[in-house]
């Protein structure tokens, strides 16, 4: 994994100026590649790229280039293609002469043989810009899924790009400005494909070609998900999503680095585990495997409608039987509200999320990781892909009229506006936004001819899921990994398996009555009874009054500066009112508020950005 930017100007000589510039694109994606850096330059194209070596750690170096007849063409790439094997094969018989083992230079010279057409041969997780000079374009790509975050930001003679903002950001031309529509995205939980947070600024959308030339931008959407007949008994499904899992487990543990499995002991993540298990074992290694606790869970825990269970004992229990090399990593109060992992995370997502501990406990569960193992499995998408959350029966009951997950998750963590300026909560007006984000949503999706109404509804809410719900899932994963150097790799994100998976009929995804039941029933045989039936248990969250406490006190630190430009945003009397509350007091929507506005307090320092 990499963090890849870059400058193309078409009215600029790059080869004749400073690279300082660039250089300070390139730096903000140090915790991206902590191993190597590289610049490269041309007339028009300036490409800078940070290496996290992973596959070939002596032959990856980027930028790459090769040189044709007719010109250079260079390439910064971040990623991994799991099928890139298969295809050097392929270039080597049409003729490619290959110098290095690296899945960059296969990438590369499948768009020196196939042109931007090569997209589609791809298996894997991606974002990369490659510099033609024989036609001086830049062909920016992004994989399948979104799994790879890949922005860019238009200017009058061409567009600066990167892995994260901050890399745009360092460039004089961005300018670091906030609309209406980016608090939206703040304070819902709906992310659109195109949208980034910072005005100005986009995201490529996944599955989809930017060709950027002197005529301006052109798009080619190369995937999307597809409405397909499915046509396979249920004994054939349950067969054809085992033998997936197999194969891209078995791809994705492809690696000259040590690897491991994030394990929370439910479904998803177990049935990774004892895949991965199995397929090292063959080779004579022993799988790795890393879970977070909380310290004091056992005396804390509380079971409710979200968190019926404790992961712990499920973990142990995997671990146990599929052999794994496990460790717990236990976090406490303190070290969940430190500010400096507070800043940390900010800095690392670039925009103040406010999802709390759920955010610190990702970073600091990353960091403890990457002291053991460079690349990571996780079960990110399974839940999105498989049915698994409790709003798809909701949904599947009681019909959708809005995104599935906004009918059931409680309206404070809906819109997450109560302790904001009263006039800044009307200007937003989260209702008609999310009304025609739903819209807008639901209108991509096509039904078969013939297919019931509860069918075509779940293939909606299916599609919302891995369109919008998925995207904010991946981003988290991504920034909290990349920000400590983790690349953590999502097997249930390969695209055959997703749209396999997709294009199964509600009455398959749920056959047992229960969600999940293709997995279930795929993973069945590997897998300790109690995990099998195991109910789903959503990422938990601290339960140590201490923690809230911390976050009390440094908001009502941060009233003691009233005239902190936070207050701009919130309203100081409804801060007032929630700090005065106890912490034993504090219900988890009076925390999340008060989280996102230690996480604004934060970025605003930091990013000084101006609001339109």
């Amino acid at each position: 994994m990499c963090g890849i930017t870059g400058w193309v100007s078409f009215q600029r000589d790059f080869s004749t100026a400073t690279t300082e510039t660039l250089d300070a694109m390139t730096a903000t994606m140090a915790c991206r590649g902590p191993d190597d850096s590289g610049v490269w330059i041309a007339p028009h194209a300036a490409l800078g790229h940070r290496r996290l070596a992973v596959i070939d750690l002596a032959g990856g170096t980027q930028p790459m280039t090769i040189d044709t007849p007719e010109g250079v063409v260079a390439m910064v790439y971040s990623g991994e293609t799991y099928n890139f094997r298969e295809l050097r094969s392929e270039l080597r018989a049409r003729g490619h002469r290959c110098t290095t083992e690296s899945d960059t230079e296969v990438v590369l010279r499948a768009y020196l043989e196939w042109g931007a057409a090569f997209a589609e041969r791809l298996n894997g997780m991606y974002a990369f810009a490659i510099w033609d000079a024989r036609t001086e374009q830049l062909v920016m790509v992004r994989d399948r899924l979104g799994i790879k975050p890949f922005y860019y930001y238009p200017t009058d003679d061409g567009l600066l790009f990167g892995s994260e903002p901050k890399a745009i950001l360092a460039n004089p031309l961005a300018d670091k400005r906030i609309g209406l529509d980016g608090l939206r995205e703040l304070f819902t939980t709906i992310a659109r494909p195109e949208q980034a947070f910072w005005t100005g600024m986009q995201q490529v959308p996944p599955g989809t070609v930017l060709t950027v030339g002197r005529d301006g931008i052109r798009s080619t959407t190369y995937w999307s998900l597809h409405t397909m007949e499915h046509r396979d008994d249920r004994a054939t499904t349950v067969r054809t999503v085992r033998e997936l899992l197999e194969d891209t487990v078995a791809r994705q543990l492809i690696s000259d680095v040590p690897r491991c499995v994030l394990l929370s002991g439910g479904l998803d993540s177990s049935a990774l585990t004892a895949l991965a298990a199995r397929h090292l074992r063959d080779s004579g290694e022993r799988l790795r495997s890393f879970s977070v606790e909380f310290q004091n869970q056992q005396r804390d825990f509380v079971p409710d409608e979200w968190r019926i269970t404790l992961d712990a004992p499920f973990a142990r229990a995997v671990a146990d039987h599929v052999g794994s090399e496990h460790r717990d990593i236990v976090l406490d109060g303190a070290a969940l509200s430190d500010p400096a992992v507070r800043a940390a995370v900010v800095t690392a997502r670039d925009v103040p999320t406010g999802f709390g501990d759920s955010e610190a406990s990702l970073y600091l569960l990353f960091k403890a990781i990457r002291e053991h193992s460079t690349v990571a499995l996780s079960g990110e998408s399974a839940d999105e892909l498989f049915g698994g959350y409790r709003w798809f029966s909701e949904a599947a009951a009681h019909g959708m009229s809005t995104f599935p997950w906004l009918s059931v998750l409680p309206q404070a963590f809906v819109q997450r506006t109560r302790l904001l300026d009263p006039d800044l909560t009307a200007a937003l007006d989260l209702d008609t936004y999310l009304a025609d984000s739903f819209a807008d949503a639901a209108a991509e999706v096509t039904g078969l001819d013939g297919e019931s109404e509860l069918e075509f509804r779940m293939r909606q809410a299916s599609y919302l899921h891995l369109t919008r719900f998925l995207r904010t899932m991946l981003d988290r994963k991504d920034r909290m990994s990349m920000a400590v150097g983790l690349e953590v790799r999502v097997p249930y994100c390969d695209h055959r398996l997703v749209e396999y998976v997709y294009n199964a009929p509600w009455s398959l995804k749920s056959f047992d009555g229960r969600e999940k039941s293709l997995l279930r029933a795929a993973a069945a045989d590997i897998l300790p009874r109690s995990v099998v039936e195991r109910v789903k248990s959503h990422y938990p969250i601290t339960k140590d009054v201490a923690y809230t406490e911390s976050v009390r006190a440094q908001a009502s630190d941060l009233l003691a500066t009233q005239q902190h430009p936070v207050f701009q945003l919130y309203d100081y009397d409804a801060v007032t009112k929630a700090v005065d509350r106890p912490a034993d007091q504090l219900i988890e929507p009076d925390r999340f508020d008060l989280e996102q506005l230690l996480d604004f307090a934060i970025w605003l320092d930091r990013y000084a950005p101006s609001f339109t």
